[in-house]
């Protein structure tokens, strides 16, 4: 320990002897450590960090499949699989369910579910005051009770303990208060707000064809994923038979719920940590660089030390204690910046991330820290000490030896750091550079209407209010005349799902003249309820029949349009205007397709369009309004001041029922910006990573051949009284430093076609060996690194001959 000790003091006397040199290394590494670090913040909380339930790691989903697709749960077949399972100690349904809240203050929107009374159970979580749902509230025409979130109960209540047994207004029913639920339960950035029983009706429990409900189940102790996965695709099996139309060719497959939390975002957050793992490299090579010029300005000390007894283990340690010493220093300033770094991260990831919020230096992180600093002052500094340590006794300790004469394995040696910086560099700008081709190709899809002026509120209906399909309807025809009648108006529509904002849901149709299609087998399309202007208002072109219009209303000829991708899959050789189809809505009256829409982008701008069909909301079945919350989008397209006419807008419906909430107030040309907000999030942050190792391999190459202009000064001097010319002593310098340039550009070039591929789901109409990607980066980086040389080979050139020759 002594020694140590011992050690540390005159490593810090060492540093403190080269300020210069320990200031740029201790900001080099502060820069990696603080950039991995801040990275691993994030990705400890996301994806590393349990959920806050006890045995978490038994929670699990359980989804059905349909042809390898996972699909949400029926009512009927969740209650089967109550009845049967014997895997679970608790199986729990939930759905998703917005409720108007209104009665205090201005009326609001909340997100919230209606799940069984073995959800919280089965999570094992208990409410932070009162208690949960019970069997008998879980009824129908039991007493409406609800609990709340924990933000909920904050922000809406002020936190008063008091709100137990308070009555609350949710779509204008009366709902009894009787818990609030702990802050941890907000996994998703839309977690629900406020719980209500499920209480299945007969009627949901038989509705073969709604796949709404997510079901969660907590394994028994000892039974495997396997074990259970097996268990309930044998019940799935046994279902068949009882319900062969909508159950044949469904089964079933677990998720754990940690795996469901996280979502798709783990292969994006491991790419980045993974990106800044090779800045920190990039870093280390830098420094070890810097710790080898200094190893030879260091030689006659060593020297002198080996000459008094050191052994060369000694010696090592002792420098390699220098070097963590250096990367302790490092790593302290590197938590400073990672601190601003999580907190920067978590502003500008989507917040689309799970659990981002819990984002923390923790001890964890601490630890994760603590260990990278370790290891970078390992990394860097083992190269240059056993160079250091393998000291000529002969040739450094002789009279006139100043220390300054580098070996040919530290040049071999410092020439291999620099090559591999380069080839580092191109595999981070070339998965940057393919990740910003990919956006600016998806920037480039047609969404296939005109977003410009484009702004869209959306409101809901109580069902109490509102049971009725002809209220519903006549409200939002009341609507749009109010809206017309405001200034900057006229241009208004109705629609139950906007572009690129929800996919909404999915029916079986039937097309009648055709044989039934065998079972298992089915023809689905994604339903909008739309009002006769909206193509019009939205700018999406008419491609054959008619559009809707005002006598497509209740009692007339059910129609609708459908969009190109259905024709191409459903009617691929002939005119579908005419035909006509039952939907699985229970609604026996066919639709008649009167009209083809262009296919416009709902599921995303790197989605492939699905089949859609259009009908007046005016024809709507009582079964859609039921699934849309009776709720449509009024979208307006301005030709004013937008601020002005949204204000307008919103006056002009709370004239009609001044007790809805008016929400998601937004721009389409919004809606397409953050459906595209990962794509972009990731490519700059990546961008930004693979610029920072550009620019380290670059001051490496500099600080290469800078040194080796410095050491070859007096050959140099030597080439120059000989007769050769400026321009002669500028090639050998830039040849010297493109050598090593291509050839870590090669290399990187081999990495990258093995590495990118990693990037393959998160590229757009971009191959993953794009050649004019690769080739660009190459061209880049060898530009950059000839302009770095440029300076060093300029010096060396102008070299006095008479000074270089009494350079020593």
């Amino acid at each position: 320990m002594g020694t140590l000790w011992q050690d540390l003091k005159f490593g810090l006397r060492m540093l403190a002897k080269s300020p210069s040199l320990t200031a740029v290394a201790v900001l080099t590494l502060a820069l990696g450590i603080g950039a991995n670090t801040a990275i691993f913040s994030v990705v400890n909380a996301v994806l590393l960090r349990p959920l806050p339930y006890k045995d978490a790691q038994r929670l699990m989903l359980v989804w059905e499949t349909f042809r390898g697709r996972r699909a949400g749960v029926t009512a009927p077949d969740f209650k089967d699989w109550s009845e049967q399972q014997g895997v679970f100690e608790q199986i729990a349904g939930s759905t998703s369910m917005n409720f108007n809240l209104t009665g205090t203050n201005d009326p609001v929107r909340l997100s919230g579910a209606r799940v069984s009374a073995s959800y919280f159970p089965a999570l094992g979580v208990q409410p932070v005051l009162g208690h949960m749902f019970n069997a008998e509230q879980d009824q129908p025409g039991a007493a409406r009770v609800a609990l709340l979130s924990h933000g909920l109960w904050q922000e809406r209540f002020g936190s008063d303990p008091g709100v137990l047994g308070r009555t609350i207004i949710l779509d204008d029913q009366q709902y009894t208060v009787i818990g609030v639920m702990p802050a941890e339960l907000r996994l998703w950035a839309a977690s629900p707000q406020v719980w209500v029983p499920l209480a299945l009706t007969p009627r949901e429990l038989a509705a073969t064809g709604s796949h709404r409900y997510r079901v969660l189940g907590r394994l028994k102790p000892g039974i495997t994923r396997e074990q259970a996965e097996a268990r309930m695709k044998s019940i799935a099996e046994g279902i068949v038979p009882k319900r062969p139309h909508s159950n044949t060719g469904i089964s079933v497959m677990l998720l754990p719920l940690q795996e469901q939390v996280v979502g798709d975002v783990r292969g994006s957050l491991l790419i980045l940590l993974g990106a800044v793992g090779l800045v920190l490299l990039i870093a280390c090579a830098n420094v070890a660089n810097l710790l080898l010029a200094r190893a030879l300005v260091r030689e006659r000390e060593i020297a002198v030390r080996a000459a008094l007894g050191a052994g060369r283990v000694r010696l090592l340690r002792q420098l390699l204690t220098e070097s963590v010493l250096l990367a302790f220093v490092g790593g302290a300033l590197g938590l400073f910046l990672a601190r601003w770094g999580a907190d920067a991260l978590v502003a500008t990831l989507p917040d689309s991330i799970p659990r981002l919020a819990r984002t923390g230096i923790d001890t964890t992180v601490l630890g994760f820290t603590l260990v990278i600093a370790v290891a970078t002052g390992i990394v860097f500094g083992l190269a240059p000490a056993l160079q250091a340590s393998r000291v000529d006794l002969n040739n450094s300790l002789k009279e006139g030896s100043r220390g300054t004469g580098a070996s040919a394995g530290q040049h071999r040696l410092r020439s291999a750091l620099v090559v591999s910086e380069v080839a580092l560099a191109v595999v981070l700008l070339i998965g940057a550079s393919l990740l910003i081709k990919s956006f600016v190709q998806l920037q480039a899809v047609q969404p296939g209407f005109r977003p410009e002026g484009l702004v869209s509120m959306r409101l809901a209906l109580p069902q109490d209010r509102y049971a009725e399909p002809a209220q519903v309807v006549a409200f939002y025809r009341q609507a749009l005349e109010r809206v017309r009648a405001t200034p900057g108006g006229e241009e208004v529509a109705l629609t139950s799902h906007l572009p690129l904002d929800d996919s909404g849901f999915n029916l079986a149709i039937f097309i009648e003249g055709r044989p039934a299609l065998p079972p298992g087998e089915v023809q689905m399309t994604y339903l909008r309820i739309v009002s006769p202007e909206y193509f019009r208002v939205l700018g999406a072109p008419l491609r054959a029949g008619r559009g809707l219009d005002e006598n497509d209303r209740e009692g007339s000829v059910r129609v609708g349009l459908i969009n190109q991708t259905m024709v191409r899959q459903y009617w691929p050789n002939e005119s579908p205007l005419g035909k006509r189809f039952t939907m699985d809505d229970n609604e026996k009256t066919p639709v008649e397709i009167v009209g083809v829409i262009g296919d416009v982008k709902h599921f995303g701008l790197d989605s492939e369009p699905r089949p859609e069909l259009f009908v007046p909301f005016a024809q709507a079945a009582p079964m859609h309004w039921n699934w849309i919350d009776r709720s449509l989008n009024v979208v307006v397209r301005a030709h004013t001041e937008r601020s002005g006419l949204i204000s307008a807008v919103r006056q002009a419906l709370w004239s009609v029922d001044r007790n809805l909430p008016i929400y998601r107030v937004t721009t389409l040309e919004q809606v397409i910006a953050e459906s595209v907000v990962s794509q972009r999030v990731y490519m700059r942050l990546l961008g930004l990573f693979a610029g920072l190792a550009g620019l380290l391999a670059a001051v490496g190459i500099y600080g290469v051949m800078s040194y080796a202009v410095t050491q070859h000064t007096h050959d140099i001097g030597v080439r120059l009284a000989l007769g050769a010319r400026p321009g002669d002593v500028l090639g050998w310098v830039l040849r010297r430093g493109l050598r090593l340039t291509l050839l870590g550009v090669v290399l990187g070039l081999g990495a990258g076609l093995a590495l990118t591929r990693v990037l393959r789901t998160l590229l757009f109409e971009v191959s993953v060996t794009d050649p004019a990607t690769f080739a660009g980066v190459a061209i880049l980086l060898t530009g950059v690194a000839a302009l770095a040389c440029w300076v060093p080979a300029r010096r060396a050139a102008r070299v006095d001959p008479m000074v270089a020759l009494r350079y020593e």
